[in-house]
């Protein structure tokens, strides 16, 4: 029960400091929404992150990706994904980190996070390949964010 609460705390903290970004970020691919963000773990309560192994630090984030797929009805539900990735700077000599991601369900909710380092006040790009559907190749999704060290 304490860890069904938990997980549910830590959706629901994600949503919380995402959320005046979520409208803008995710992708729509076909019938799903793919919505992803990307904090600083020291955001998480210690708690939370401490129940889920995430290591809260300056100098470390956490990215967390998870995909609605809507009805015909307009209603949308929250679906189990895989997803693989990498993230690093900007430029084509960067040296690119492998993400590894992992399921974690707050609810009725999967989301798949990975930790990862910050390269400081550098724009880091995130290439994605999200399996939304068995059927179809992987959705590719990109974007860049910028992460700052609150010391």
């Amino acid at each position: 029960m304490r860890r069904g609460l938990l997980s549910g705390l830590l959706a629901a903290g994600l949503l919380l400091l995402t959320a005046p970004l979520a409208a803008q970020q995710y992708e729509q691919v076909g019938r799903y929404q793919i919505h992803y963000s990307a904090v600083n773990t020291s955001f998480l309560p210690e708690e939370v992150a401490r129940e889920h192994g995430i290591q809260r630090s300056q100098v470390m984030a956490l990215l967390n990706v998870s995909v609605l797929e809507e009805g015909e009805d307009g209603t949308t539900r929250a679906i189990p994904v895989s997803v693989n990735g990498t993230v690093g700077g900007l430029s084509r000599g960067d040296e690119r980190t492998p993400l590894s991601f992992r399921t974690l369900r707050g609810g009725d909710a999967p989301s798949q996070v990975a930790v990862f380092r910050i390269h400081e006040d550098e724009p880091m790009r995130f290439d994605l390949e999200v399996r939304h559907d068995r059927n179809a190749d992987p959705a590719r999704v990109s974007f860049i964010q910028r992460f700052y060290i609150d010391r």
